[in-house]
């Protein structure tokens, strides 16, 4: 299992990465965790939000269907979805085959405010304390 060091994490299982600057907003990139799709099996089907929904941090955001079980994915911010991985559409299984790349769900636009929309989040080793803890 990878954690990537350039992310933050939820306990639920999202990470969260900046991804850019937008004039005077942040964009965050949002995703399941490398151990969230391992444990959920074969995705089978992803529902997201629509683009311009308000997000808000532990909120659910969308589902994740697999062969063993349906969850829910929570946002790891506030703000409002910008945009939506809409290839998941036809490859869900994406999610499963790269977590941390092209199988990203969504991204929200975090607007105001200064610093790093994440900071409150785990940090990679936290993240890591948590899983090997379960």
């Amino acid at each position: 299992m990878t954690t990537p060091d350039d992310r933050r994490y939820t306990d639920q299982h999202e990470w969260a990465l900046v991804h850019r600057a937008d004039g005077g907003a942040t964009v965050v990139r949002v995703g399941l965790t490398d151990h969230a799709q391992s444990a959920l099996g074969d995705i089978v089907y992803v529902q997201l939000p629509a683009v311009g929904d308000d997000v808000a941090p532990g909120a659910p955001i969308g589902e994740v269907e697999s062969t063993k079980s349906v969850s829910d994915v929570y946002s790891p911010v506030a703000g409002v979805v910008s945009a939506v991985n809409d290839a998941l559409a036809d490859t869900p299984e994406t999610v499963n085959g790269d977590p941390y790349g092209a199988g990203w769900l969504v991204e929200v636009t975090v607007s105001g405010g200064t610093g790093d929309p994440t900071e409150g989040l785990l940090d990679a080793a936290a993240y890591q304390a948590l899983v090997d803890a379960s």
